[in-house]
């Protein structure tokens, strides 16, 4: 098991290691998924910054920030990080892009939540295993 599968079994933990429909480990999925988006892209921090530029700053301002996450639609996350990561994630997962877009509209706010337990990015380029990290430490 590498370092990886270690940081996103403890966010997998941290969300009472939730499954989704068929048992399938959405947690994981997302996280791996995100991890490999943000590896251009400044991890974590520059997959929120281009949610915000694509107009969902107001929504992911809420899943960092310790109130109540406002919700965002699959539709609107596939639109704002591209429909190849709804493929990826629906192909990894066995089930239509469309089920894999209400997947990551239900665990993305909580996964970032959880990984801004005090309502702000870690500042300094920390990326999505570095914030996985710090579950670990809890």
């Amino acid at each position: 098991m590498g370092l990886m599968d270690s940081l996103l079994g403890a966010a997998q933990q941290a969300l009472n290691g939730q499954q989704g429909q068929g048992g399938v480990d959405w947690v994981s999925l997302i996280g791996t998924l995100l991890a490999n988006q943000g590896s251009g892209q400044g991890g974590l921090a520059g997959i929120l910054q281009q949610l915000q530029a694509a107009g969902l700053g107001e929504q992911v301002q809420s899943w960092v920030s310790t109130g109540a996450n406002l919700p965002v639609s699959g539709e609107q996350l596939g639109s704002a990080l591209g429909g190849d990561l709804l493929g990826q994630l629906a192909g990894q997962a066995g089930v239509s892009t469309s089920e894999a877009g209400a997947q990551l509209s239900q665990w993305l706010p909580q996964i970032v939540d959880q990984l801004t337990p005090n309502g702000q990015l870690p500042s300094g380029g920390v990326d999505l295993g570095g914030l996985l990290g710090q579950l670990l430490r809890r």
